[in-house]
Order: C-alpha cells, then sequence, then structure tokens
C-alpha cells in the first residue's frame, strides 16, 4: 500500500486508491454496502471522482497445448482404440452383404431415398424406428455405465473428438518433431522453412478432414457409385456440401480447437457428474504420498521432508488437454490416463513403487491415505450401481433382439374414405371404399391375400378387379422389399348396419405370415 504522505510535488494521484491486480482498492467508504476499509469495488458513487481502473480480461488467452510423447499400457491402449475405431468408420462402408438380387448388397446403409436402414442381417423401416429409438437409449444407457465406472473414459478413449485429435497430435510430431520442439517453431519466426512444415502438415490435416466427410457420405448410398459419381462432378450438391462441412470442422475442432472443445463446448463433462460417486474410479493424483513436494537432491537432504513427487511435470506435459492432474479432478481431465503412464516412469527411473497418479476411488483414496488397503478394481466396478445400470442396459438388448426375432415381415394399413363415407349401388347394396397399404418386408416378391372377417355377406373388389369378380378374398401381387398401395371396395346387402369389421393380410408361401387391422363400415341408418 501507498502511503499518502509520501507522494511528491506535483503528483494529482488519487492517493485513496490503489489498483491491484486490476482491482480498485480504497481505505475510503464508497458507500453503505462497502464500508469496510481496504473493501475491493469496481464502482463509484456521483458525488466522488472519477477512479482510473486497469481493463481487465472477459477471458484467458488460450495456451496452446503440446502434449509430450509417451509409452506405455494406457498409451497403447490408445493406440488400440484409435485404431479400431478409425478402422470401423472408414471402411465400414465398403462391407459387402448379400441380401438377394432385390436389396442393395452394402452392409451398413442409411437408405434415406427408399427409407431404409440396413445393418448387415438386419433391414429397419420408418414404422420400426422404436429399435432406433431403442439403439439411442442403449447408448446413453452404457455411456452411464462406463462413467459411474471408470469416469470419462469415453471421452480419453472412443470420444470421436479425442480420436482424430489424438491423431493431429500424432501428425504435428510428425513434422514439427517432439514437445519442445514444437514450442520452439511457434516461437521462431516464419521462415521459408516454417512455412513449409506448416503448410505441409495443414495439407495432411485438410486431407485427413476429406476422407472423414467422405467416409460419412458412402454410409448414405452406395459407396462405389457414390464415390465415382463423386469425383466425376455427377453426385448429388449435398453430397459435396456435407463433405465440404464435415472437412471443416474436422479440421478446425481436432486440428486446432482441440482440448477447448473438451473443456468448453462439450456438456457431457457438466453432466458427468451427476453419474459419479464415491466409487467410482477416477485418474487420482494421491496427494498424500506425493506432498510436499521436492527434487531428488533435496529429498537426499532431508530424509523424511518430502513426498515421492519429484515436481518433473512429466504429468502435464503428456497431458492432451494440458491440465496438472495434482491440482485435483477437474473439467479438463478427460481420464486418458496418459499421466499414469508418465508417472509409472519416472517413480520406476528413481526407484519409488508406481502409482502416484492412478485410477483410484475416493473411498480407496481416504482408506490408503489412512494406511489402509485399497479394494480390488474388479470389486470396484462389480457394485450395485453398475450392475444395475449392466441390467438395464442387457435389458433393452435383449427386448430389441426378441423383437427383431419374432418381428412379421408382413403389414398391413387401412385408412377408410370419409367423404362420402359411404355410396348405394344401383341393387340397394352398401358400398365403402378403404385404402390399403400392403407391407412386404421381404427382399422377393410375394402374392398376398387380402380377406374380409366380421362382415357377413361383404364381397371385395379392388381397381383391378371387376365388380363381376368381387369375393370377399383377393390374391395381390407385391413386389420385393416394397410397399404396395390398393384401393379395395367392400359392399354389403341392403340393411346391413354399420359395424366394425377387419381386413385380414396373409402371405402366400411357407411363410404364412399375417396381419389383421381393424376398420369400421358404414352404411344408412336404418328407419
Amino acid at each position: 500500500m501507498n502511503n499518502p504522505d509520501e507522494r511528491k510535488p506535483g503528483d494529482d494521484r488519487d492517493w485513496s486508491v490503489v489498483v491491484e491486480d486490476g482491482v480498485a482498492k480504497t481505505n475510503e467508504p464508497v458507500s453503505s454496502a462497502v464500508a469496510e476499509p481496504e473493501a475491493a469495488t469496481r464502482r463509484h458513487e456521483p458525488h466522488e471522482p472519477a477512479r482510473a481502473h486497469l481493463p481487465e480480461k472477459l477471458y484467458e488467452k488460450r495456451a496452446v497445448v503440446h502434449n509430450k510423447r509417451i509409452d506405455g499400457p494406457f498409451r497403447r491402449f490408445k493406440w488400440l482404440v484409435m485404431v479400431v475405431t478409425l478402422a470401423i468408420y472408414y471402411i465400414t462402408p465398403w462391407i459387402r452383404w448379400d441380401r438377394g438380387p432385390y436389396a442393395p448388397d452394402q452392409a451398413v446403409l442409411v437408405d434415406l431415398a427408399n427409407r431404409r436402414f440396413y445393418m448387415f442381417g438386419i433391414e429397419i423401416w420408418p414404422h420400426e424406428f422404436y429399435f432406433v429409438a431403442g439403439l439411442l437409449i442403449m447408448a446413453g444407457i452404457g455411456l452411464f455405465l462406463i462413467t459411474s465406472a471408470v469416469g470419462r473414459a469415453w471421452c480419453g478413449y472412443a470420444c470421436p473428438q479425442t480420436v482424430w485429435t489424438d491423431l493431429f497430435q500424432h501428425i504435428d510430431r510428425l513434422f514439427d518433431g517432439d514437445r519442445n520442439a514444437r514450442h520452439r517453431l511457434d516461437k521462431a519466426p516464419w521462415t521459408f522453412g516454417k512455412i513449409l512444415r506448416r503448410a505441409s502438415k495443414w495439407t495432411v490435416y485438410l486431407f485427413i478432414g476429406l476422407i472423414t466427410g467422405g467416409a460419412w457420405i458412402l454410409y448414405f448410398a452406395d459407396a462405389p457409385t457414390l464415390l465415382r459419381d463423386f469425383f466425376a462432378g455427377e453426385a448429388a450438391p449435398v453430397a459435396y456440401g456435407t463433405v465440404a462441412v464435415l472437412t471443416l470442422t474436422t479440421v478446425t475442432l481436432g486440428g486446432f480447437m482441440r482440448e477447448q472443445v473438451c473443456i468448453y463446448m462439450c456438456p457431457w463433462p457438466r453432466i458427468q457428474t451427476a453419474m459419479m460417486d464415491e466409487q467410482s474410479l477416477l485418474v487420482t493424483y494421491k496427494d498424500w504420498r506425493g506432498e510436499p513436494r521436492g527434487s531428488i537432491k533435496k529429498a537426499q537432504k532431508n530424509p523424511g521432508a518430502f513426498g515421492d513427487c519429484i515436481d518433473c511435470q512429466q504429468c502435464v506435459q503428456v497431458c492432451p488437454t494440458g491440465i496438472d492432474i495434482r491440482e485435483g479432478p477437474q473439467i479438463g481431465c478427460i481420464t486418458c490416463a496418459l499421466c499414469i503412464d508418465a508417472c509409472d516412469r519416472v517413480m520406476k527411473d528413481i526407484g519409488r513403487p508406481r502409482g502416484l497418479i492412478d485410477y483410484a476411488t475416493l473411498e480407496d483414496c481416504e482408506r490408503e491415505a489412512a494406511g489402509g488397503e485399497p479394494k480390488s478394481p474388479w470389486r470396484t466396478l462389480f457394485r450395485p450401481r453398475t450392475l444395475v445400470y449392466s441390467m438395464i442396459w442387457g435389458g433393452i438388448g435383449g427386448a430389441m433382439l426378441f423383437a427383431l426375432g419374432v418381428r412379421s415381415h408382413t403389414d398391413l394399413t387401412v385408412a377408410p374414405d370419409r367423404n362420402p363415407p359411404f355410396m348405394l349401388l344401383s341393387d340397394g347394396s352398401v358400398r365403402n371404399a378403404y385404402t390399403l397399404k400392403l407391407r412386404n418386408m421381404e427382399s422377393r416378391p410375394r402374392d398376398m391375400e387380402i380377406a374380409i372377417e366380421g362382415l357377413p355377406g361383404a364381397v371385395m373388389w379392388t381397381e383391378n378387379v371387376n365388380r363381376t369378380e368381387a369375393a370377399p378374398t383377393q390374391t395381390v401381387a407385391v413386389p420385393a422389399d416394397l410397399v404396395r398401395q390398393v384401393r379395395a371396395y367392400v359392399a354389403v346387402p341392403a340393411g346391413t348396419p354399420s359395424q366394425e369389421f377387419s381386413f385380414r393380410v396373409t402371405s402366400l408361401d411357407e411363410q404364412r405370415e399375417s396381419d389383421v387391422v381393424q376398420t369400421r363400415f358404414d352404411a344408412p341408418e336404418s328407419e
């Protein structure tokens, strides 16, 4: 604090105000709300002189994260997950699956034109969207299960943002070297060599983004045909627009924003705490063992005065989001466990036991800090909460498999005409008209029989059948994997009252699948 008595002649500074860390402080009360000496304030009352404040930052400038290369079991597991997930994404559209001559042979296909979703031997129709909803529910519950068991392991290993960020970081390392070399290159002037490196690296970024967007559109059309049309300039405009958008987002989010997406844009870190408790495994720094920190030399000079942490910063340098795990659980930690690999290597080099940073639960941390033994990880994983999530997840999956196994490949919908509801024919009979939709969900054409049930004396004909050939049943050919619309006319003898009845459709093959839809026959009211 400055002493007003020490002010120099001609110094017209307001010595009652001190600017400290960007906050104006005063020894004099500025209002009844701020009346204590040295209370911080960012305002002044009308009767007070204007005060000059230092500009305050609305946000902190981003420090670019260049993580250091590390090897270890968790790093190798990340390699495995990255290779498997990228291989699934890029290769799946090219896998073929024989469904017969009437259906596409692409194993996984979202056929928007025909409103179908194919996944190997499974075909989902629009009216079966509940299967897709079930898959989404299973994905959500699976995410809850993983989070309750091992924290943000999804974020650390399998999240698309993590996978592509990891890929781009390896590209950085390939062109610019490891962590220290990349930092030096960032500070270096823009020479020809630096420009060449940046241009080469960003070209690879663009290529990765391009094949990422290109692979995505292959899920929505026959892959070989669409790829040929794309490069021939004959693909639909939406294909080029989709590739452009996905290329831009992949390069931007994975190549430049990286950890900012995980920390600021992704909502999951803010939701996950609802799924975690004291028994969830987290990447944890064991401060009771590591503190106080000190170098090896200090520890040798003062035995027992320092913990195991030698403050080497390796855990910070390998972190893909640039956090310090020693500061405790934080929103930037994606539970990738690379800090465990780094710390274990240092502990091995200096002859101290591994596990200073390790997967542990809060309960185990308290127990271990008190001198007890931590529980086995398997006992931590197989606890009531994770078992309940597992049973719910498995139950939904089992129900969906059962529904797929027993579902019929024949379906019928009926829409009666409302204007007019009935017509009187010249012979006194009453006629109603209906629009029938016969769905053949087999990859082969089938004949289907339409029958009237519960309407005595009724006969039926269609737009392709003369009334002279009217009968209680009619046979219609339905193409493979399609819905055929049929215009049906039902007539009953005079005097038949309005009543409910049913249409039944039956496939005329060895399966003999059928579907029944109840509807209403309208007739004039009898006197």
